[in-house]
């Protein structure tokens, strides 16, 4: 790997800076003025949540009697003061430092300031996180640690966000950031709560689409749900306390794709009911590049209304989109938990770029309905702590539209169709600790069930058309996690989950010179998953982790039974129905730090596979039948066609890397603070044999300053790139390093005192991305799409966000 070692340590010396801040630390927190941020709460992680006590009565005062005076002793010296708890500012790194898992998290008000319209987009620039960036803007998945689709999941509110994302880099992924109040990235052994298809990490997006807690506090009846803390239900003999409602509004322009966003919530609450609602719109135009996007032109006798460079109007072409959807949902509420439902609907009309997908108008169009429902119920008897259920249906369709014939504007209809009607659900029992002599021991257990129908019909009905037969996926899991407090400062896990998986459709086999032969297929595997994890505390507010797990992976369905064309991926996807189960071993270590003025986080990772199932390009090229392409699978003679061919396989392989964040508070400016942030991150993932996993992320680095009170936010940040050579042999080409300069700047007001008849906050900034308009293609997408699509130039957003 060739890295230019000067330029990391520039980049990052401030790290070294700020290590030298620990004395000051020290000698600050020693002031009698003790101000404790309000802690960053997060609920994917782990199913044994920590809550802090209920606050009790103060028991009646005794009966005043008289008694003879005595001699007046000396006054007690005053008790020292109580922590203030203060909302952190504007901009500042969420550290998470109580959870044995790597968390990443994107708080409310950083959601609102970050560009782009996809989960892929708000975590494109996370260390160790990217994004596909299939469809800048409309399609791109979250990547971590160079593990995507098949092994990263998505959820909302703790229910899998289902849709086809993980069928193919083209499909969006329905939940869009703008109806979310916080996004966590988990990795680590809380990811055996959700399942192996999440052994690399699990991204969680979390609203109030099915509330948990009434939407204000008593005698203040508009306060946010968002803006501070919920609080539950009053007690029966106060339950007609009076109506409250809340009302915010998400909008933002931006100029790079001539961008319109806007979205609308409400929330309200009456006795112990509590509801709902809200509705979102998101639209751009293509958008803007640097250059022209395609590395080679395209051949004007073969796709005549793809772009010419001497047509170039500087944007990339086929890349406009339209993002819609609706939601209610409601919940009773109650002292010791609640239940709540939720239905929501979200709609999808964007083009794929593309020199292919150009030619062919290729566009995609996706419609979900989903309703889920959960619940809590925290019973502090017979042993148990608390009772947590989840459950979803989802119905989710859409169709790839195009060209049939690139020299015919009049065959444009739909290519492909993909279906997936889906329903799980998960419950979970967190017991009461146990007091072990040596440890507190707090256990969870649960099951998680599911079940999946997936459809890929293409346009015709001819014998293996379309991209696989109709396929089931049936599964069911028990899993258990056990926490033991050492003490205060030493916490341990142990976590274990076993699945069973069924697995029936029907499988496409080529055996060679253009044969196709289909047989029924129905496969089990009873995957089996262990981890076990540390937290230690250390001196300096330091807190070092470790980790280890061992994961089992079942094959997807789209692994096992693909055998046809996938148009908007221009792919000829061949699966294989005889993949085994793929192991992973995993260490993780990693340390910690939350508190002001030097927060940072440091961890490195090392994954063994065994059995990595990937997806390959192999050189060869296919039309839309097997008999059609060339090498050994086609007819003699084939002379190929416009589709990549790409074969599902497995290899042991290696993946290890290291991620850094930090922030720290130089010193007092103006009524603010003045300081200085970095980050790095590096994934190298290679085979047994020392060939390269193809589609890796680059070397990151950057740096950058920014000040801030606690109103204002100002921020200008470099991230570099470096260029990425490490490639696979086949069906890959290296991608140049680029410079993202970004800035930003944004004020927030909240209300000094909330009234019926004021607003209670508003927030507004501008915020500029890829500032020096540097050419950026992005190494994880895959060939030749990366080569065709340029990620967007220099852009300014505009946002504001109101709450009444």
């Amino acid at each position: 790997m060739s890295i230019n070692v000067s330029r990391i340590v520039l980049l990052s010396s401030s790290a070294l800076v700020s290590f030298a801040g620990f004395n000051e630390v020290t000698r600050a927190q020693q002031s009698p003025d003790v101000r404790i941020e309000q802690p960053i709460v997060v609920t994917t992680p782990s199913p044994i949540q920590r809550r802090r006590p209920a606050a009790r009565p103060a028991p009646p005062a005794p009966p005043r009697t008289a008694r003879p005076a005595a001699p007046r002793a000396p006054a007690a010296p005053p008790p020292p003061p109580e922590p203030v708890v203060t909302a952190p500012q504007p901009g500042t790194l969420p550290i998470v430092t109580d959870q044995f898992a790597t968390v990443t998290v994107v708080p409310n008000e950083e959601l609102r300031r970050t560009p782009g319209g996809t989960l892929g987009d708000v975590l494109l620039q996370k260390p160790g996180i990217t994004g596909s960036s299939f469809a800048p803007g409309a399609s791109s998945r979250p990547i971590v640690r160079g593990l995507d689709v098949n092994r990263v999941g998505i959820a909302e509110n703790g229910i899998g966000a289902n849709g086809a994302s993980d069928l193919g880099e083209d499909h969006f992924v329905p939940v869009n950031p703008l109806t979310l109040n916080q996004l966590e990235v988990i990795r680590g052994p809380a990811t055996l709560r959700y399942g192996s298809q999440s052994i690399g990490g699990i991204v969680n997006g979390t609203n109030n689409r099915i509330p948990e807690a009434l939407p204000c506090v008593q005698n203040e009846p508009l306060r946010s749900y968002a803006a501070d803390f919920p609080v539950k239900a009053p007690p029966p003999a106060t339950t007609a306390a009076r109506p409250c409602v809340s009302f915010e509004t998400r909008g933002s322009l931006e100029t790079v794709n001539n961008g319109r966003e806007g979205a609308v919530l409400l929330d309200a609450g009456g006795g112990n009911f509590a509801i709902h609602a809200d509705a979102f719109d998101r639209q751009t135009s293509n958008y803007r590049v640097p250059h022209y996007p395609y590395l080679t032109a395209p051949d004007p006798l073969a796709l005549p209304f793809a772009t010419q460079p001497g047509q170039f109007n500087g944007r990339q072409p086929n890349s406009a989109m339209r993002a819609n959807g609706q939601s209610v949902g409601g919940s009773y509420v109650f002292n010791e938990g609640f239940f709540g439902v939720a239905y929501a609907r979200d709609n999808s009309l964007y083009h794929i770029p593309g020199i292919d997908a150009e030619g062919h108008m290729t566009r995609i169009d996706a419609h979900q309905d989903k309703v889920t429902s959960k619940g809590e119920w925290r019973a502090q008897a017979f042993g148990i702590d608390t009772i947590r259920f989840w459950a979803g249906a989802t119905d989710y369709r859409h169709n790839e539209l195009g060209l049939a014939d690139p020299f015919d504007v009049f065959s444009d209809g739909r290519r492909q169709t993909f279906t997936n009607k889906e329903e799980e659900g998960r419950a979970e029992i967190t017991l009461m600790p146990m007091n072990l002599r040596f440890a507190t021991l707090t256990t969870a257990v649960g099951v998680q069930g599911g079940h999946q129908r997936l459809t890929a019909p293409g346009d015709t009905l001819d014998p293996g058309n379309g991209l696989f037969d109709p396929n089931n996926n049936h599964r069911i899991a028990g899993f258990i996690f056990n926490e033991f407090k050492f003490s205060d400062w030493t916490k341990g896990q142990i976590a274990g989950r076993v699945e069973s998986v069924d697995l029936s459709g029907t499988a496409r086999i080529f055996p060679g010179d253009g044969a196709l032969l289909q047989t029924p297929v129905a496969r089990n595997y009873t995957p089996k998953s262990a981890s076990v994890g540390l937290i230690q505390n250390l001196p300096w507010d330091l807190v070092g982790s470790v980790t280890a797990q061992y994961v089992e992976r079942a094959p997807k369905p789209a692994e096992l039974f693909s055998g046809g064309p996938h148009d908007a991926t221009a792919t000829f996807d061949i699966g294989n129905p005889n993949l085994k189960i793929e192991v992973a071993k995993s260490f993780e270590a990693g340390i910690r730090r939350n508190i002001a003025p030097f927060r940072f986080e440091l961890t490195g990772f090392y994954t063994r596979f065994d059995g990595f199932i990937f997806r390959a390009l192999t050189g060869e090229t296919c039309d839309e039948t097997i008999d059609t392409c060339t090498g050994p699978l086609g007819a003699p003679g084939a002379t190929g066609g416009e589709l990549q061919q790409a074969l599902y396989s497995q290899r042991n392989a290696t993946f290890r890397g290291v991620e850094f964040q930090s922030q720290y508070d130089v010193m007092p400016l103006w009524m603010g603070t003045f300081g200085i942030e970095n980050q790095f991150d590096l994934v190298r993932a290679t085979f047994a044999d020392g060939t390269n996993v193809p589609r890796i992320p680059p070397v990151r680095v950057g740096g950058g300053v920014f000040w801030r009170d606690g109103n204002w936010l100002a921020r200008v940040n470099l991230l570099h790139a470096f260029a990425h050579t490490q490639i696979a042999p086949i069906g890959e080409t290296t991608t140049p390093g680029y410079n993202n300069l970004r800035a930003e700047v944004s004020y927030r007001w909240k209300a000094p005192r909330l009234t019926a008849d004021n607003l209670s906050e508003i927030v507004v900034g501008v915020v500029g991305n890829n500032l020096l308009n540097d050419d950026i293609r992005n190494s994880v997408t895959y060939f030749p799409q990366k080569d065709e699509v340029l990620m967007p130039g220099a852009s300014v957003k505009v946002f504001a966000n109101i709450k009444y």
